[in-house]
């Protein structure tokens, strides 16, 4: 039997929170532009996309919504009756997540040196969870009922679910690493603690999005009577696309960070700049050494700020 209380309840608040990360995101994007108006042609236009996929996946989720809480209102016979809405909203989502996992991919590959089998891997899985998500939608047009979904393929949609928890831990995993291997190469405290700030930035992003994935097919696999699982769901792309955004703005707090060490006299490097990657040279004044060592660091402002590795050669 529908509890249709939890339901209900659960699809609301889902909207409202989806709604209400709509509106961060349209804020972060504002300031994105306004901020980095010189970033790739390609940054900004993921941003761009990123925003539209959002915007209509706010308004496909408050279609599906009306449907249940205006139109079929405490009309527990059509709680199983999936609205074209829904689908559509699976399918903008798995778009948004995709586009979010190829571009850690994409910076995993480069501070990586080029690692094809760990970017590889993250690809692969990025896109077999979009095609567990087209599934996932085909077979709700075509089935029209949750209990019909469940018994034919609960499996596809939990298996959606895992893959995008898996993307997150291994993108998280490998970002934590590669950053920590940067941190023990560095020189210099003020690039350590920007290594920190990205590390510890890098920690919280990914739990967020793997936990909200998890606790939706969590709630999917145990809840049967109910459509938590479905309200959670609806916050996922929100999750993804924020953190993206946020990620990319967290340069301007960083270069501050960089400016008042390097008026100190501490250390002179520019890793903020996307248009172009460079060879940058770190320093600290009033040093001397036995023998000459010179440390070049690879920098392409990325995800977290930073991108790159340092090598040493003495």
């Amino acid at each position: 039997m529908v509890n249709t209380s939890s339901t209900l309840g659960s699809l609301l608040l889902g909207g409202l929170f989806s709604a209400t990360f709509t509106g961060m995101m349209s804020v972060q994007s504002l300031l994105y532009f306004k901020l980095f108006p010189t970033d790739k042609p390609r940054i900004k236009a993921l941003v761009t996309i990123l925003w539209l996929f959002d915007v209509a996946h706010s308004g496909t989720v408050w279609a599906g919504l009306w449907n249940y809480l205006i139109v079929h209102f405490n009309d527990t016979a059509r709680i199983d009756q999936i609205p074209q809405a829904i689908p559509i909203t699976i399918i903008l989502t798995a778009v948004s997540t995709i586009c979010v996992h190829l571009f850690f991919a994409e910076r995993i590959f480069r501070l990586s040196k080029n690692n094809r089998i760990l970017a590889g891997s993250i690809v692969i899985l990025a896109f077999l969870r979009l095609t567990c998500a087209c599934v996932t939608a085909g077979a709700m047009l075509s089935i029209q009922t949750y209990s019909g979904f469940r018994n034919n393929f609960n499996w596809v949609f939990s298996a959606g679910l895992g893959l995008s928890s898996a993307v997150d831990i291994l993108v998280t995993g490998s970002l934590l690493k590669l950053l920590h291997k940067s941190r023990k190469a560095s020189l210099s405290a003020s690039f350590d603690h920007i290594i920190d700030s990205l590390i510890l930035y890098t920690l919280e992003c990914g739990a967020v999005t793997c936990i909200a994935t998890i606790a939706s097919m969590i709630c999917w696999l145990v809840m049967n009577n109910n459509l938590v699982f479905l309200g959670l769901h609806f916050v996922i792309s929100k999750l993804y696309s924020n953190s993206l955004l946020a990620t990319l703005i967290t340069r301007y707090e960083l270069r501050n960070s960089r400016e008042r060490s390097t008026s100190d006299g501490i250390v002179d490097f520019d890793v903020f700049n996307m248009r172009s990657p460079r060879r940058l040279n770190i320093f600290t004044p009033g040093t001397s050494f036995t023998q000459p060592m010179q440390v070049s660091v690879k920098q392409s402002v990325t995800e977290y700020g930073a991108e790159g590795s340092i090598d040493a050669e003495q």
